[in-house]
Formats: structure tokens, C-alpha cells, sequence
């Protein structure tokens, strides 16, 4: 496993090294989100009985922030190296495409985990936070932060240039998170509205996520993690079957 370990060396000091703009500047923007809404919404809703509006918001927030730096680093990673051509130097050496998956996978979750903990502990001080079921909160993150670095994945290998990926980013990524309960429980909408957040998958992983937090939840986390591990299978061997195939990478 020496390849694996070098190259994933080599993706955690790509997003180490800038950390400015891969750890901080997503911590500023949720710590924005999280005064903007906290502010405006405090004293009028309260979504659970005895959790405060910004404590439900703050796991939202922190599941959010790591999806999408999650997605953000694989991506960015694979089309910054297609696009300038040192793609080369990682397809040379004898790597098996696991080794390849792996390391860009791992990667992807250290700096999901990097932020995620880093929104945790600014948020720390503007709510009363606590954390009921750890496992829950621990399995959540995995798994939904493996949705996306899978989606990363497959996006780089795909996009052609970062045009691409924006397209990703805005019309996929951003409406699943945003439209998933990170800022309001679904049972504040219609009937209608409701039925259609449970086609969501980003809504499991943020409720379950939540769960792990308040032991409390739109529905059973079971549930969430019987849909979202599949998920996450799925993705991973549909991103191993296509670097093995050398699709946009050797051919």
C-alpha cells in the first residue's frame, strides 16, 4: 500500500497547504449562514420541543459543509491535474485503480471531517450543543461524506474543464443540499412538498446526521442509513468500475 499512502500524502497537502481557502473560508461562510438565519429566525421557530433554533441549525450546517468540501476536493483535485497534465505522474506508477479510488476517497473525508469540526467548534459558542448518539453522528458522516467524494470522483473524471464541475456544483449539489432540511424541518411544508423530500437522498443524511445530535429526527435513522448506505455503495463501485475502465484518464 505504499502507492496509496503517497498519494494520499500527496491530496492531503494539495488542500493542506491552502488552507485559507479549503478550511477556513467554507468555516466563515457556514459561521454567515449560521448568524443570518439564528438571527432572523430564533424567536419565532423552534422545530424541536427544547432545542433553540440555532442548535437545530448547527448539525445542518455541519453535515452541509462537509458534503460539499467532500465533492469539492476529489473534483477539483482530478480536473486541476487533467487539465494541467500532470495527471500523468499519478497514472505512471504501477497503482491499482483501489489504490487510486482510496486515496482520493480518504482525502475527500479529511477535509469533510477538517471543516466539519471546524463549523462544530465556532458553533459551539453561539448554541448549546450536544451530542446524544455519537455512532449515529460518526456513521452519517462516513457514509454521506463517501456519497460525495464519489460524486467527486466521477464529476473529475468527467468534466472537461472546471465549466463542468461548476455545472455539478450549481444545479445538482447545491439544490440536494439545500432543499434537504438543512435550515428547516420538512414537516413545516405541505403535504405535497414532503413526499417529495423523501425522494431526497441529502435528506437522510442530514436527518440521521441531526438524530446523533438531539436524539431526535423528521424520521427513523434506520431508515436514513438503509438508504443512504446503499447509496454510498452504489456510488463506490460505479467510480471503481470507471477507473478501471480508464474512462477520460487512459484513453
Amino acid at each position: 500500500m505504499t502507492g496509496f499512502m503517497t498519494l494520499l500524502r500527496k491530496e492531503i497537502l494539495r488542500f493542506w497547504k491552502v488552507l485559507l481557502q479549503t478550511i477556513a473560508a467554507p468555516v466563515l461562510t457556514a459561521l454567515l449562514y449560521l448568524l443570518i438565519f439564528s438571527h432572523v429566525l430564533e424567536a419565532h421557530v423552534q422545530v424541536y420541543p427544547g432545542v433553540s433554533y440555532t442548535a437545530f441549525l448547527m448539525p445542518g450546517l455541519i453535515m452541509m459543509s462537509m458534503m460539499q468540501n467532500a465533492f469539492a476536493n476529489s473534483s477539483s483535485s482530478l480536473i486541476q491535474s487533467k487539465i494541467t497534465g500532470n495527471i500523468v505522474f499519478v497514472l505512471l506508477p504501477p497503482l491499482s485503480y483501489l489504490e487510486f479510488f482510496l486515496a482520493y476517497l480518504v482525502a475527500a473525508l479529511a477535509r469533510g471531517f477538517a471543516v466539519g469540526v471546524g463549523v462544530l467548534l465556532v458553533g459551539v459558542f453561539f448554541a448549546d450543543i450536544e451530542m446524544r448518539h455519537p455512532g449515529w453522528v460518526l456513521a452519517f458522516a462516513l457514509a454521506s461524506g463517501t456519497v460525495f467524494a464519489c460524486i467527486g470522483i466521477l464529476a473529475g473524471i468527467w468534466a472537461d474543464k472546471f465549466d463542468h464541475l461548476a455545472g455539478v456544483q450549481n444545479f445538482v449539489i447545491m439544490p440536494l443540499t439545500f432543499l434537504s432540511g438543512v435550515f428547516y424541518s420538512i414537516h413545516s411544508l405541505p403535504a405535497f412538498w414532503q413526499s417529495v423530500s423523501h425522494f431526497n437522498p441529502v435528506f437522510y443524511m442530514i436527518d440521521g446526521f441531526r438524530y446523533g445530535f438531539f436524539g431526535q429526527g423528521d424520521v427513523d435513522p434506520w431508515l436514513g442509513m438503509a438508504v443512504v448506505l446503499p447509496f454510498a455503495l452504489l456510488l463506490a463501485v460505479a467510480t471503481l468500475m470507471m477507473l478501471r475502465s480508464g474512462y477520460k484518464l487512459r484513453h
